[in-house]
């Protein structure tokens, strides 16, 4: 970690999964805020590559935690050093997630476990010990990444956008909770995100097919909607129409639509990109 420089503040922003996409994107656009970032991910020289360029171009603290939140105690760790470093966590944006698309006979169950830990339990047990000294401060919040997937079931990918509704329904339980303190918590729910995750799972004609958004233009909105205090962003209107539709339309049709969308191809496994 750099030493303070006088153009900074005592403002830290922590970030889970963010050596790529959506979450790199955040902690650029927060360290451009004068934000110092936290960057939590397994890949080490990923972190240190962006925590150099943030300390370079924004004047920035910055401390690199490297952890796999799919390991038994990973959140507990995380906490541990961030309290050892004297970081006061200002904004925590649970980003980190895991997908898995496969029939049920196929499905690999060891892959699920770690979907739950990361998408649900981890999230869960970062906001719960970040909130309070929000809370007691009356100010700071919580960006938690849900999907558009939240809105709806989905056939194939059942666990991840179970997983997802978990989020998002807990990401506006707590926002009613604090919002009267000070604090916001805010579920952020977007569609087809260009990451590099696409090619990693084996669906590199997915983005050619669909709409989508860059990491700039879903963080963008994110911070935009958080900044005012809401408690759902789902960026792009064609997104936000479509998370309204869902909930109207027969959950036959809904769960009919989503079998073809996302039958895996020949039976094969795919890890979809959250």
């Amino acid at each position: 970690m750099t030493p303070p420089t006088s153009a900074e503040t005592d403002h830290w922003a922590l970030v889970t999964g963010a050596s790529s996409g959506i979450g790199a994107e955040f902690a650029r656009q927060l360290a451009r805020r004068g934000m110092n970032v936290i960057l939590v991910a397994r890949r080490r020289e990923r972190l240190e590559e962006l925590a150099a360029a943030l300390r370079q171009e924004c004047s920035v603290r910055t401390l690199v935690l490297v952890q796999d939140l799919s390991a038994g105690g990973a959140a507990a760790e995380i906490w541990r050093q961030t309290r050892e470093a004297g970081c006061d966590v200002h904004l925590l944006v649970n980003n980190a997630g895991l997908s898995h698309s496969s029939c049920v006979e196929e499905t690999d169950l060891a892959r699920i476990g770690q979907l739950i830990r990361v998408n649900i339990a981890v999230l869960t047990e970062l906001s719960y010990r970040f909130l309070p000294a929000m809370l007691a401060r009356k100010e700071g919040g919580i960006i938690n990444v849900a999907s558009t997937l939240a809105f709806q079931p989905a056939a194939y990918v059942g666990a991840y956008a179970a997983s997802k509704a978990f989020v998002l329904h807990f990401s506006e339980s707590l926002w009613e909770e604090c919002r009267h303190l000070g604090v916001t918590v805010t579920a952020l729910c977007p569609g087809t995100t260009e990451t590099e995750l696409f090619d990693a799972a084996g669906m590199d004609t997915w983005l050619q097919r669909r709409s989508s958004h860059s990491p700039e233009e879903v963080v963008i909105a994110a911070l935009a909607g958080y900044d005012r205090g809401q408690a759902i962003v789902v960026p792009g209107v064609r997104n936000r129409l479509a998370s309204q539709l869902y909930r109207l339309l027969p959950r036959r049709t809904l769960l009919a639509f989503t079998e073809r969308l996302f039958r895996p191809e020949d039976g094969q496994q795919a890890d979809l990109p959250s």
